[in-house]
């Protein structure tokens, strides 16, 4: 369909096109099935496809590696294994630690030896299993008690001081422990690559989060200049933060592969494969000692260990761990603190970045440890809440950040009143007093998320807007589209400036060849980023366009484009856009890491089977503040999404690894058979998402705050609820380790019931 060309008419004229609730841009594509993924894209004539042959051993030392059978399968036109690679080859986000390939040892079950290419996805994955590996057992670490035991770390632990501890250790003490699980991805879209060899080097369609990271690994693997390799990323199908650092392996196999055949290779994990060889969210196991009030339930101090499970090698454990520790505290004032971070080696598949990037752990911790006190006090913990809040002007953070904003107590009051949670209390109350087999909880918290890239070189954006001779404009950044919508604000902004409908705009796919260096998109900063770069852009190349000579305000944007172009103005602008007044010392742990924070709260209603320890969430209310949302139909959709994965996290996902025989080590949840993510019926009957009315005091793109990563902390309140429901059934201690499986409701009872 013909563009028709819009007329210039003067921006208060016009309905804006942020903060209106606007269809995602790739929605009526997806609901046809014509938005293009990677495994949508016409292969060329000729395309290979690889499969990598993996390891079904957790620890071992290799005595030899037998690929005759493999080079032998049909269809088999190319095997690669730590011969093609440049001696001693590692690389990794953070430390270059991790191989592509086992060197000398196999380190977890389902690390991959070799890569095959074939010419069918069939051939290659029957092929790399062909092989024969002959190797000595080693011990296995598995849990991060066994990792502590052996005295071996991913990195360095951390140990953080706050305060005076022994100033308060004369008050009542309470300990306890918190199990929590780690977390598959479980993105609709697999890992995948496509590469196709060039005049020089190589272009590679990747399905990742991090564009440039990938194009670097691809060079230094394949011994090429970064001006050699093209990484070009159009949309995912989900990735949460799996298709960071975990889109480097496919890419670089594939890339490989496609040099030494120079013919294309499209490399696609199967589900399976997927499971067994990527990076699965954090797990944490706490431990704590909180002093406190009795009067009030305050927290005067505590002494806490997090015990993180790293895997094999760094990855983003360091950043994982940090984050853990600057969210320890969510939104409460501690004074005094002690913390030791130990980031443990496991032989295990590494862990990585997920949807929170070890924020939910952290600040979960924390949660747990209120709740206790509450209980020790004999007090509601939405009580004891409000008792440890930050005060609401001049709160300055555990590592030295004054908040300049703190809206908690008022978001979590309005929440309170909205969802008649006092009301509620005393019906919940009322029920368990007079039913014994099914139980009611109800819990309502919080939750306070820095937003800003923890590394501050991250905290950067580029954006290319360029105004076509017909009036349209079309826009690349460098963010990714993973579903989240970030496209759809950066149209939006676009819009806004030039004051045109959304359809006038065209996202170009994110292209390491056009938009170079550029940060992952994570941290929840890709919109303030990215929006930001493409509003400084468009304003510039507007300004400019208004400045010819020949501009006039009455003519449509093709006729001016085509007045500007005549008169040789530049109707091309690039943007670029640095987060102002952030940085922090490492070593101290000090500083500015956040730009501004995001709140919100939720409350949650649940029942549960004391007989069989199922659960149900029966009632969610949720307030977030998004500042002044740019679409608020997408950030909506985003609270929702966070809030049910965050949801199956503490309920239903559970990663169970063989503890003994032959194949200890084996990740034995690897499927949809096993491993249970929530699904629609999960989702509660009443389901009520509010925006917090309130605007970004940091000078943000349209007075908006960052969405992504936030709400998932609000799904706190399904675990403190289903707490809340087991501690009904006696007076002792909660233990309950999240997930809350049915079988760690029913344990959690049992224990209530018969430890006394």
């Amino acid at each position: 369909m013909k563009s028709v060309p819009v007329k210039i008419v003067p921006k208060q004229a016009i309905q804006a096109q942020s903060s209106q609730s606007l269809p995602h841009e790739s929605a009526f594509l997806q609901v046809a099935g014509a938005a293009h993924y990677i495994d949508d894209i016409p292969e060329v004539a000729g395309t290979l496809h690889a499969a990598f042959g993996l390891a079904l051993v957790a620890h071992a030392h290799i005595e030899s590696l037998d690929l005759t059978a493999v080079k032998a399968a049909a269809g088999v036109v190319a095997v690669i294994d730590n011969a093609a690679l440049p001696p001693n080859f590692h690389y990794g986000p953070v430390l270059h630690d991790d191989v592509l390939f086992a060197q000398g040892e196999v380190m977890h079950y389902g690390q991959a030896l070799f890569a095959v290419a074939a010419t069918s996805h069939d051939a290659a994955r029957r092929a790399a299993r062909a092989f024969t590996l002959q190797a000595t057992a080693l011990a296995v670490n598995i849990t991060t008690a066994e990792g502590l035991a052996s005295g071996e770390s991913v990195v360095p632990s951390r140990q953080l001081n706050i305060g005076d501890l022994n100033s308060v250790v004369h008050l009542p003490s309470i300990t306890g422990t918190l199990a929590m699980g780690g977390q598959e991805h479980f993105y609709l879209e697999g890992q995948i690559a496509y590469a196709l060899p060039t005049e020089r080097g190589v272009k590679v369609y990747s399905s990742t989060q991090h564009p440039s990271e990938v194009q670097a690994a691809i060079a230094e693997v394949c011994g090429l200049s970064f001006n050699d390799v093209e990484v070009e990323t159009r949309r995912m199908g989900g990735a949460f933060g799996g298709k960071e650092s975990q889109a480097m392996p496919c890419a670089m196999a594939a890339s490989l592969l496609a040099l030494k055949t120079r013919k294309p290779v499209k490399l696609r994990l199967d589900r399976d494969d997927d499971f067994l060889t990527t990076g699965k969210r954090h797990e944490f196991d706490v431990t704590y000692t909180a002093h406190y009030e009795p009067s009030t339930g305050v927290i005067a101090g505590h002494r806490t260990q997090h015990l993180v499970r790293g895997g094999i090698s760094a990855d983003f454990t360091g950043p994982v761990a940090d984050r853990a520790l600057f969210h320890a505290h969510n939104g409460y004032h501690i004074a005094h603190a002690q913390f030791d971070s130990q980031r443990v080696k496991t032989h295990t598949v590494s862990n990585t970045a997920y949807r929170g990037f070890g924020a939910p752990q952290g600040a979960f911790g924390m949660e747990v440890m209120l709740d206790d006190v509450a209980r020790a006090c004999g007090k509601d913990a939405l009580d004891v809440r409000y008792a440890n809040l930050f005060a609401d002007q001049g709160a300055v953070t555990h590592y030295g950040q004054t908040v300049k904003d703190f809206v908690l107590r008022d978001l979590m009051q309005q929440l309170e009143t909205q969802s008649r949670y006092r009301e509620r209390r005393q019906a919940v109350a009322a029920w368990n007093a007079s039913h014994s087999i099914v139980k009611r909880g109800l819990a309502l918290t919080p939750a306070m998320f820095g937003i800003a890239f923890g590394l501050t070189a991250h905290n950067q954006g580029t954006a290319l807007v360029s105004l076509l001779k017909d009036g349209t404009l079309t826009v690349q950044h460098g963010g990714t589209e993973m579903g989240q919508g970030l496209h759809t604000k950066v149209l939006q902004t676009v819009a806004d400036v030039f004051g045109v409908p959304l359809a006038s705009v065209r996202i170009q796919a994110t292209d390491t060849a056009t938009l170079p260096n550029m940060p992952a998109t994570a941290a929840s900063s890709s919109t303030d980023l990215c929006a930001n770069a493409a509003h400084i852009a468009a304003s510039t190349l507007r300004q400019r366009i208004e400045q010819c000579p020949a501009y006039d305000a009455s003519q449509s944007w093709a006729v001016n484009a085509n007045a500007a172009y005549t008169a040789r103005v530049s109707l091309t602008e690039v943007g670029y856009y640095a987060t102002p007044d952030i940085g922090y010392d490492f070593a101290t742990f000090k500083g500015a890491p956040f730009q501004y924070y995001a709140y919100g709260a939720a409350v949650a209603e649940v029942l549960i089977d004391t007989l069989t320890g199922e659960t149900r969430v029966q009632a969610v209310d949720i307030l977030h503040d998004v500042g002044r949302s740019i679409n608020p139909a997408i950030d909506k959709g985003q609270i929702e999404g966070a809030f049910v994965q965050a949801m199956g996290w503490l309920t239903t996902e559970e990663l169970v690894w063989k503890m003994d025989g032959p194949q200890r080590g084996r990740l034995m949840t690897q499927a949809p058979q096993t491993y249970k993510i929530p699904t629609a019926r999960d989702v509660p009957e009443h389901f009520s998402v509010s925006l917090y009315d309130n605007v970004n005091t940091e000078p943000n793109v349209h007075g908006s705050k960052a969405v992504g990563e936030p709400p998932f902390m609000l799904a706190f309140s399904v675990f403190m609820a289903i707490r809340d429901a087991v501690g009904s059934c006696g007076t002792g201690k909660v233990k309950l380790r999240a997930p809350a499986t049915s079988e760690a409701v029913l344990n959690a009872i049992n224990f209530m019931i018969f430890s006394k």
